[in-house]
């Protein structure tokens, strides 16, 4: 039976995502708090905290799944074109703060964010702790597009990007594809299906099979090299 649950402070367990609800879909879970440990539980369950300002916090698990393999983002010929018409500098864990205040703020012009700033603190925790890492590109010296997310295991779980020039977002995209692959990644959670990354090479994955993934891949020992703060290049 589908259900919600109420989270105390004390209680970090979560109930199955099997129990979340089918409308709104993947609602699993209601307050609780955004501790580092409360969140890393979460992900480790398949479960991630998506919720706009003033609200409690919502707790979801949807399904179906939309998910990337590593290496299959679908890059046309005029994009790549592009990219390599401009002179872009990409980095890895460089200005992880910044990339998700950006993700905030221009979420917030476009179309209002969940990205609030509790949300912010908390994942600049998590990536103090080594557990949130991010992709940035740049253009002479200046922050222009970056992603931001978390990796549990060989999974990496993107949360938001951002771009403030043509194609920038994309560029980190590609970018985290090729990183991610490199270092032995199974699987990239892009959490709910939409239009746009489904243009990108998004599959929809049915909940019960990524769970199965996530069980299979979540406890494997990554290079601890993978997220080490460092410029890196696109291989285009």
């Amino acid at each position: 039976m589908n259900s919600l649950s109420y989270l105390n402070h004390e209680l970090v367990k979560f109930p199955s995502p099997e129990l979340a609800l089918t409308d709104p879909n993947g609602l699993l879970a209601i307050g609780g708090d955004l501790q580092p440990q409360r969140l890393l539980n979460a992900y480790y369950e398949g479960i991630f905290p998506w919720f706009n300002e003033n609200d409690p916090i919502l707790w979801w698990s949807p399904d179906p799944r939309a998910v990337f393999v590593p290496g299959s983002m679908k890059v046309n010929r005029r994009l790549i074109r592009d990219i390599k018409k401009r002179d872009w500098q990409f980095s890895v864990n460089l200005a992880f703060k910044q990339v998700i205040h950006y993700c905030a703020q221009t979420r917030m012009e476009n179309e209002g964010t969940w990205i609030t700033a509790d949300i912010e603190q908390a994942y600049t925790r998590l990536h103090t702790q080594g557990k949130a890492h991010s992709i940035e590109v740049w253009d002479k010296g200046c922050l222009i597009g970056g992603l931001y997310g978390l990796a549990i295991g060989q999974i990496f779980c993107g949360e938001s990007m951002f771009h403030l020039q043509s194609n920038a977002s994309k560029a980190a995209m590609m970018m985290l594809h090729q990183h991610l692959l490199a270092h032995q990644f199974k699987l990239i959670d892009a959490q709910v299906v939409n239009p746009h990354l489904v243009s990108l090479g998004a599959k929809a994955l049915k909940r019960s099979d990524f769970i199965n993934l996530l069980k299979r891949f979540r406890d494997t020992e990554v290079d601890p090299l993978t997220w080490q703060p460092r410029q890196v290049h696109l291989d285009l």
